[in-house]
């Protein structure tokens, strides 16, 4: 039996070592853009299911289109897709610099432009993710995914934090010019990756649609990736409140500005660092079920402290703490879909598993936005909590 690696040791591997770094540089630049689009909402029109459709904007595209990014990493070369994808959300960040800086932005146009980059993510995602088999050996997957994950957290950490400052200091604009920069510098480092390509099986169809059926067929006739995919959604529908009125909570609970905003979103990721860096520990010595179960509960508490307002230093404290137990579930269903997935259809598996987490989040966001104009922000976040609480029961029918 090969002898299973640490957190860290895909990165003795150079392919995975630099699209790790791509990577990284990538969603680094979009959480600074996502802090600049969602202040800029609430200054163009403050109103709560607009501030939520921005998230919204963020995740839907991969909620629709996934399984098609999927089908496109199985059936054409990954590099040449993320290369696309990265030049692309650069040129529609200069658009959003130029609009912002001459004052011409609107909300629904900053919402569709906003979609768009999420356009890009819903291919870029799964040619990144479908690559990993093989880049690294089957031993080192669930470090590799891991790794993954922590790079996005880090990123997701000091983005907003520094998003937030830059937004203070020079506005939308340019949060919106450091994303471009930072796409560009991504692509820069794919231009010198060269992975290994699965070669597309002989007669394999290569129209979309079939293989994206196929690739539903290959998760409905394995009932270890229907149950992943069911408690995936679920999981980030009942959460998704936090993500989807953070610029609110700062605002309106914490009583802060864009800097607040920033570091509270800073929270988070940095609870899902500290929480990644420790996930192939813990997924050594705890059942899988029972990890999932608590992950929802320790964000439901956290989220119910939250909703209480209880100031800035305590808000921080327990959402870095949601972070660590957010990371917790979510690499759990992205190590279950690596690892029970056929590598002919890799990517369309992980695509699917990316539709459910970002459909949990698109639609959790409209539903906990739209509630949140009606009810006020602290009332959701606390009914949020408390769904998050509950949905551990799930796991009685769909363990």
């Amino acid at each position: 039996m090969a002898k299973t690696g640490s957190t860290l040791s895909p990165l003795s591997h150079g392919l995975f070592l630099t699209m790790w770094l791509a990577s990284m540089t990538s969603h680094f630049g979009n959480m600074v853009q996502a802090v600049g689009a969602s202040w800029l909402m609430t200054d163009i029109d403050g109103r709560a299911d607009m501030v939520a459709l921005v998230q919204t904007a963020v995740t839907a595209p991969v909620m629709l289109l996934a399984l098609v990014g999927g089908a496109v990493a199985d059936l054409y070369d990954r590099r040449r897709v993320m290369l696309a994808a990265q030049s692309l959300m650069a040129a529609i960040s200069v658009l959003l610099a130029v609009l912002a800086w001459q004052g011409l932005m609107t909300p629904w146009l900053l919402l569709c432009l906003t979609f768009a980059i999420g356009l890009n993510s819903a291919f870029y995602n799964p040619s990144g993710q479908a690559s990993v088999s093989r880049i690294v050996p089957r031993s080192e997957i669930a470090g590799a995914v891991s790794l993954n994950i922590l790079g996005f957290n880090v990123a997701r950490t000091l983005g907003p934090a520094i998003g937030g400052a830059i937004v203070a200091l020079g506005g939308a604009f340019a949060a919106f010019v450091f994303n471009a920069a930072a796409c560009l510098t991504a692509a820069g480092i794919l231009l010198f990756w060269r992975p290994p390509q699965d070669p597309v099986p002989p007669g394999q169809s290569t129209r979309i649609v079939a293989a994206i059926a196929e690739g539903l067929r290959t998760v409905y006739g394995i009932t270890a990736l229907r149950t992943i995919m069911v408690r995936c959604v679920a999981f980030t529908l009942c959460g998704s409140a936090i993500w989807a009125l953070m610029p609110l909570v700062a605002r309106d609970l914490v009583g802060g500005g864009p800097e607040q905003f920033g570091l509270l979103l800073g929270a988070l990721g940095l609870g899902a660092v500290l929480g990644a860096a420790v996930s192939h520990e813990i997924r050594r010595r705890a059942d899988s079920e029972m990890l999932v179960r608590i992950a929802g509960s320790a964000v439901g508490a956290a989220l119910l402290i939250v909703s209480l307002a209880p100031g800035f230093v305590v808000t921080f404290a327990v959402l870095v703490f949601a972070g660590m137990a957010w990371v917790q579930a979510l690499s759990g269903f992205s190590v279950a879909g690596q690892m029970w997935a056929p590598r002919a259809v890799v990517g369309r598996v992980m695509a699917l598993n990316s539709t459910m987490l970002f459909g949990g989040l698109a639609i959790g966001s409209w539903i906990w936005g739209h509630l949140a104009e009606a009810f006020g922000v602290g009332p959701v976040v606390a009914a949020s909590g408390g769904t998050m609480i509950l949905l551990g029961a799930l796991g009685l029918v769909l363990p």
